[in-house]
């Protein structure tokens, strides 16, 4: 007989043959699953839980991209659990109410375990989420809620309380290649039926640029592939020129652990000495644009507000610290903002490498004189007092 509160299956074979790349290539197993190796890895808790059928109720954490909802999937299929899903935007109070009496009647017909996953759960508000409290406490339905926000901030504590939280990491530039190659090469769910000569720096600019985001790699991937039409031979060459125009972002020449890293920062550095204020910021964006890492922009910054602006300007030095805590407290992007104005303040204040030049000067002295001794008048005249007198 048919269950009153079953929803209706879907026909994901049929589903997926329209769906985006990157929806085609959700990974089935977690062997298949590419990234989180902190959570997932062998031996690590999430994947132990897992494999156990022993997962409580969980809120997986992260930005776009990096797999909440493909690992909700794998969860319900490797628990044989019956998979439900809602959105945080779109579902209210009735259709919740629906699920958890689905689950309860499944509970008690065939004793199938059921998965609630609930996507951009942040969005419920705190009516919606207590309604799942006592069918969460008791076990009558296991809840993954997926959100890009701080759990402890965005949900309510005591459903919390009642979950495991997982924080998932965006995929590293390595990771993304590696989809990018298994897209490639699957005939079945990918585009392994297209004769695809990828470039290795097309492959690493969709990488990068994809900020650890698995869908928009994919999907910018798909967008390429499909539109660059075969050559003569009927290979479809993916080139630098088709990744930037799929992700349309243009390519930087710049590698942070090379020759363009320090060239970068070398003409930013002399462009602010020089009080060159249009090519500090076109130094400074081209160094944000290619990834580079803005603590290490900031500590720059600071070390030019003590060693170049010095004695002639000495409010440089503690804009330019107020600039380095700015940058870690906001993160990027907004972390640009303080960046170029302690930009601006160090090309416009004089300068002076007064006190830089008398250490230097110490230090040559220290070197290539006998080391002085302390003068009798300099030395330290306080000692401590005998208690016992």
């Amino acid at each position: 007989m048919q269950d009153l509160f079953e929803e209706e299956d879907v026909d994901l074979a049929t589903v997926n043959k329209a769906a985006p790349l990157a929806t085609r290539m959700r990974p089935s197993s977690l062997d298949e699953f590419v990234g989180q190796e902190h959570i997932l890895g062998p031996g690590k808790l999430l994947r132990r839980a897992i494999e156990a059928d022993r997962l409580p109720s969980v809120i997986l954490s992260g930005p776009p991209g990096t797999g909440k909802t493909t690992l909700a999937h794998i969860i319900a299929d490797m628990t044989h659990a019956k998979f439900v899903r809602l959105s945080g935007v779109e579902s209210n109070v009735a259709e919740m109410r629906r699920v958890i009496a689905g689950a309860t009647n499944r509970t008690r017909t065939s004793r199938q375990k059921t998965i609630l996953f609930i996507d951009e759960i942040h969005h419920f508000n705190k009516a919606q989420q207590d309604i799942l409290l006592p069918d969460v406490e008791s076990g009558n339905l296991r809840l993954i809620g997926a959100t890009t926000y701080n759990p402890f901030f965005y949900v309510n504590s005591p459903l919390v309380s009642r979950s495991q939280v997982f924080q998932l990491e965006p995929l590293s530039v390595d990771e993304l290649e590696q989809l990018i190659d298994r897209a490639l090469a699957d005939k079945e769910r990918g585009l392994g039926n297209y004769n695809v000569k990828i470039d290795k720096n097309a492959k690493r600019h969709l990488a990068k640029l994809s900020d650890g985001d698995a869908r928009k790699c994919l999907n910018a991937l798909e967008i390429g592939v499909m539109t660059t039409p075969p050559g003569s031979k009927g290979v479809i060459h993916f080139t630098l020129a088709v990744a930037e125009e799929s992700i349309q972002q243009k390519a930087v020449v710049y590698d942070r652990a090379g020759d363009a890293h320090y060239d970068a920062i070398s003409a930013f550095i002399k462009s602010m000495r020089a009080s060159d204020e249009k090519g500090a910021m076109y130094w400074l964006a081209k160094m944000l644009h290619a990834g580079e890492d803005f603590r290490f922009i900031a500590r720059r910054i600071v070390i030019f507000a003590s060693e170049d602006v010095g004695l002639a300007d000495p409010e440089a030095l503690p804009l330019a610290i107020a600039t380095q805590q700015a940058v870690e407290f906001v993160g990027l992007p907004e972390a640009q903002i303080p960046l170029a104005h302690a930009t601006a303040y160090m090309c416009r204040a004089k300068k002076s490498r007064e006190a830089l030049e008398s250490l230097v000067e110490a230090k040559e002295q220290i070197e290539a004189e006998q080391t002085k001794r302390v003068p009798e008048h300099l030395k330290n005249k306080h000692f401590p007092v005998n208690p016992e007198r």
